[in-house]
């Protein structure tokens, strides 16, 4: 098996194989350990630049990383450094970390509090009703819980920037991104960019 699946099977079960055997004391203290060390190389790295200093993005495309699932983050920056997401932005802020970094990054930015982007729009009811019953019809609460938080390896997307989210599940629908799997592909397929537009307003919304 490759390095690369290996990391990825690691990031997978680690949260899982940790809860399961450490006492709380040491739940806690190894989080905000690690924290401490992502900061470091959020400092070093310069992230805030685009994704904003307290992980809130104020930048258009850009998403917030402030409270998302710190195994999500830690994957994807898997996935960028391994040249298996092609995001040209991301490629030098992850050369050259190790694995046990990308965790601590993603440790960081799920340590900081979940907060809206600072240009959020004014809700459009008529859209976020429409793109509540939508969401419910295509189920985005079984993987990414009720409350849209994520869990694990699935994003929180609840109160991302709203035209991040709706770039990210048009891209999933014309298959120009995909996840570890496709299920992300075949959930959006065939809707139109209107449905998509009213999904993205509803989750940024919440």
């Amino acid at each position: 098996m490759s390095g690369l699946r290996l990391a990825i099977l690691g990031l997978a079960l680690l949260a899982p194989a940790v809860s399961a055997v450490a006492q709380p004391a040491t739940q806690a203290a190894a989080p905000d350990a690690a924290a401490k060390r992502g900061a470091e190389v959020v400092a070093e790295r310069s992230c805030g630049a685009c994704h904003g200093e307290q992980g809130v993005s104020a930048m258009p495309g850009i998403p917030s990383l402030a409270g998302q699932q710190r195994e999500f983050i830690a994957l994807q920056l898997v996935l960028f450094r391994e040249g298996l997401r092609d995001i040209p932005a991301m490629q030098g802020p992850v050369e050259g970390l190790t694995d046990e970094q990308l965790e601590e990054l993603g440790a960081y930015f799920a340590s900081l509090p979940h907060a809206p982007p600072p240009d959020r729009a004014a809700r459009d009811q008529a859209a976020f009703e429409a793109g509540a019953a939508l969401s419910e019809q295509l189920r985005c609460g079984v993987c990414h819980l009720p409350a849209l938080v994520g869990q694990n390896q699935v994003p929180h997307i609840a109160g991302q920037r709203e035209d991040y989210l709706a770039g990210t599940l048009k891209a999933y629908r014309d298959g120009t991104r995909h996840g570890t799997d496709t299920q992300m592909n075949g959930v959006v397929q065939g809707l139109s960019d209107a449905q998509i537009d009213q999904i993205a307003h509803y989750v940024s919304q919440r």
